[in-house]
């Protein structure tokens, strides 16, 4: 059955009323509750029947009287609710004289016809409801004050509906009170809607006595965040000002106005704006949050820093999910990344993100992220989960594992066949986006990964461990903070692994002596990987030419899964058919066996990735990325620290090569630090003028659009 999402906030939305919706008619009654209302709407407001006297199955007639308009219609939607059909407020009559209501239409909600020109302006078909039905009851303000039926028309032109699906009529749905508090408590504990309505199927006795839908549920979870977030986000903007006035580097944008906030807010430190233009080729933005229904919408934007760890390029608080504010979201974040579109970017596969990110960055790689894909085939394909226990290993396999395109589209075929999920709707709309979530399309484009099994493990989280469902607003920003203090002492302490503490080498191979000393310590393992797999691994000639030659590559006994490698004689690039450098840029065991049949000794620089070097921040940044940036006595703390970590790295480098060069450095030290002992007791006050000068001037920089 199609119907419609219910909007949690409007007080009498099963009636679609206009522009009487919200009146008080003094007589207490909640129209979103069908249960007694046959009771109470007769006995305040049915003439002489009595509570007593009503009959269960009593149909409206003409005549019968209500104490307020109010009553009528909820006598007529428990009376459909009763026959199985649901009821809409239709077109009204006002007084002249005062402009009250004096009539009012109450009708079945398939009367009428849906209007044509709208139909063709949508953007997806919307289900044909309205088939023209007459069935309506009319009441009008008698002078007495009551309300009597002047018109019931009994008869339908379509099927009614049956009492099991009668629950899901828009006018029959309502979240109650007792329902809206478990909700929250399920909700805080961090249960998704698929669960907290299995809870609440299960507590009821059955889908049919719950009262509304999953939609429902999930409409006011949604709902539910939002007011949470209460005057908890003008402590957010309070902590943005106060950074912005303590980093000049530092970048704030607000959709909407400051005094009726209502879309989204975006902010990035210096530092995350700097990491971006190191590693900001490959970018997820996280909406774990939708999923597992955190109370706070809070999204980061990530990526993965020269050591393998999340690094972050931002944050959003998501106040407004639609189109529109997510365009204007990426787009915020792209220009305080100084317009440097990333090569790919990775989210969950919801539709408007989708467009969003299709409008903003058409040039970007864009990628569903696994996990969301097989989290949400737990979801859509439950009962197959439930009576074949192999199925998810099998469906994983095949994401997973096939290496070749036609070995994917075999495996899928034989799944669908395997299974019977040749006609599921959702395994189809899956399979016509696989180029955007199945490894084997992707594997052509930079997504910064050590291993194809890595995206389908979790989304690359930097706040993992710092905020979750529980999480509240007044505490993010601590949590906040606490992440980021977290995330920078593990990356202090990789480079202080990978500049200080000597790699195991497994071979005599100056390659392997070379990425030692230029990758750090995690990338450099995983090449090292690479490179004793090539012992298993011979190489063949099978094409030479001229100036390129192609080789075949297999482990032994396992020739029906060859690679093939072609490589240019001269230059040494090479390129390989399980794209393993594409992917993660680093060398694949195929290409470093067929350089060690042509006696290739070390990497080509081309194979050397900046990024993945102990050296990646090293770099000086192009100018337009240092514009907002902090400079000369404006610099904030968090800028002066990185700049100072970064040139001491270099210096400890230089000073540890010979005992001579380290004498000469420790002197220079002794010099350096009684100089900035010198320089903290005759320069505070100098110090104290510049930060509240930046504080004046950087107030004005949180932007609105």
């Amino acid at each position: 059955m199609d119907f419609e999402p219910l909007s949690i906030g409007n007080e009498v939305v099963e009636f679609e009323v206009g522009d009487s919706a919200g009146e008080d008619d003094g007589t207490g009654l909640d129209l979103r509750h069908p249960d007694d209302l046959v009771e109470r709407s007769a006995s305040s407001g049915a003439g002489d029947l009595s509570s007593s006297d009503v009959d269960p199955i009593l149909e409206p007639c003409e005549g019968m009287e209500f104490d307020s308009e109010q009553a009528a219609r909820i006598f007529y939607n428990s009376y459909a609710r009763r026959t199985g059909f649901g009821t809409r407020v239709s077109v009204y009559q006002r007084s002249r004289r005062d402009g009250s209501i004096m009539c009012r239409h109450v009708v079945c909600s398939r009367e009428g016809f849906r209007r044509g020109g709208s139909e063709s302006k949508s953007k997806r078909r919307r289900t044909v409801t309205r088939v023209g039905c007459k069935a309506q009851i009319t009441v009008k303000k008698q002078s007495s004050g009551k309300w009597a039926v002047s018109k019931f028309v009994k008869e339908h032109n379509h099927e009614l509906v049956p009492p099991d699906k009668v629950h899901c009529l828009r006018s029959h749905r309502h979240v109650s009170g007792p329902a809206r508090s478990l909700i929250d408590t399920l909700q805080a504990a961090g249960m998704g809607p698929s669960g907290v309505m299995s809870v609440l199927i299960k507590e009821s006795g059955g889908v049919n006595s719950v009262g509304f839908t999953k939609i429902d549920c999930q409409n006011y979870m949604s709902s539910s965040r939002q007011r949470t977030l209460g005057s908890g986000v003008q402590l957010v903007l309070d902590y943005l000002k106060q950074m912005q006035a303590a980093d000049p580097g530092f970048f704030c944008a607000v959709q909407g106005d400051f005094d009726n906030l209502a879309g989204n807010i975006f902010w990035a430190d210096a530092s995350s704006r700097k990491n971006y233009a190191y590693f900001g080729d490959t970018v997820n933005f996280d909406t774990t949050y939708r999923m597992n229904r955190y109370r706070v919408p809070f999204a980061p934007f990530t990526g993965w820093n020269h050591h393998g760890q999340p690094v972050l390029f931002g944050c959003a608080l998501l106040r407004n999910e639609s189109e529109s504010s997510f365009i204007w979201l990426f787009q915020t974040w792209l220009d305080a990344m100084s317009g440097s579109h990333p090569v790919s970017i990775t989210t969950d596969q919801d539709r408007i993100i989708r467009s969003a990110v299709a409008h903003v960055l058409p040039g970007s790689r864009h990628r569903f992220c696994r996990w969301n894909v097989f989290r949400e085939a737990r979801e859509k394909l439950s009962d197959v989960y439930c009576s074949h226990p192999n199925f998810e290993a099998e469906f994983q396999r095949c994401v997973n594992i096939t290496e070749t395109v036609e070995d994917f589209e075999l495996c899928w075929e034989s799944l669908l066949e395997t299974y019977g999920l040749r006609n599921n709707e959702w395994l189809q709309l899956m399979y016509n986006a696989r180029q955007k979530w199945v490894p084997v399309f992707l594997m052509d484009t930079f997504f910064g990964e050590m291993s194809i099994m890595q995206g389908s493990d979790s989304i690359n989280s930097y706040f993992d461990g710092y905020i979750n469902a529980s999480t509240s607003i007044q505490v993010l920003i601590r949590q906040y903070e606490k992440a980021i203090a977290g995330r920078h002492e593990k990356e202090i302490k990789s480079d202080y692994e990978t500049l200080h503490t000597a790699p195991v080498l497994k071979t005599p191979s100056p390659m392997e002596k070379q990425a030692a000393n230029v990758y750090t310590r995690k990338i450099f393992k995983k090449f090292q990987e690479e490179l004793i797999e090539t012992l298993a691994y011979p190489a063949t000639i099978i094409k030479d030419m001229e100036l390129e030659a192609v080789y075949r590559v297999a482990r032994f006994g396992e020739d029906h899964k060859a690679h093939f490698v072609k490589v240019d004689v001269f230059s040494k690039k090479a390129c390989c058919s399980c794209q393993m450098f594409e992917f993660s840029g680093i060398m694949c065991r195929h290409i470093l066996a067929v350089f060690r049949v042509m006696n290739v000794l070390t990497l080509p620089p081309q194979y050397i990735l900046t990024r993945w070097t102990r050296n990646a921040k090293s770099e000086s940044l192009p100018d337009d990325y240092m514009v907002g940036f902090p400079s000369n006595l404006q610099e904030s703390l968090t800028a002066c620290y990185e700049n100072l970590r970064r040139e001491a790295i270099k210096y400890v480098e230089d000073g540890a090569k010979s005992i001579h060069s380290y004498t000469v450095a420790m002197d220079a030290l002794q010099i350096a630090a009684q100089k900035v002992a010198a320089s903290k007791k005759c320069g505070l006050g100098l110090e104290q003028k510049t930060l509240i000068k930046g504080c004046q001037i950087q107030s004005s920089r949180c932007t609105v659009g």
